[in-house]
């Protein structure tokens, strides 16, 4: 059987927007809770942007520290740069890190197609984060559970 109560987890997410994007951890944790997890036990690290993500979940899945790895952002379309390239970028760096450490990293890094900054949108996304931050919980635990069952074999 899984100890979940023992398993610990990074929450990583990107500094900007972070009053929308903060919600997917109260979502994250909110679940977690429910199926076992320590909340003590989920580490949460704050990075500069969403492109960062990569790194830092990296660096903490090489630790051996973590049973898995979950990703939190907002990348919108500024204008100035082409936002889909980022989060393009973002899920490959994310799927390499999991390919390489053989970690689980889960990702609930956003990009919607029209985001302005009005309250009507920022009401919006901060009650869709936390309902991001619990399917992203739920396929953070199913993704601990199947790495452990493969290890069994």
């Amino acid at each position: 059987m899984l100890n979940t109560d023992q398993k610990r987890i990074a929450f990583i997410h990107g500094s900007w927007h972070e009053d929308i994007v903060l919600q997917a951890l109260k979502g994250f944790k909110d679940e977690l809770i429910s199926r076992g997890y320590n909340p003590e036990l989920i580490e949460v690290i704050a990075v500069p942007g969403a492109y960062e993500i990569p790194l830092q979940a990296k660096l903490l899945a090489q630790t051996g520290k973590f049973a898995a790895i979950a990703a939190s952002g907002l990348v919108v379309d500024g204008g100035i740069y082409r936002h889909d390239f980022v989060a393009q970028a973002i899920c490959t760096g994310l799927m390499q890190v999991q390919l390489e450490t053989q970690i689980p990293v889960v990702t609930a890094v956003l990009t919607p197609h029209n985001f302005h900054e009005t309250d009507e949108h920022i009401n919006y996304f901060k009650t869709h984060f936390v309902k991001k931050g619990k399917e992203l919980a739920y396929a953070c635990d199913q993704a601990i559970v199947l790495k452990d069952k493969v290890s069994q074999y």
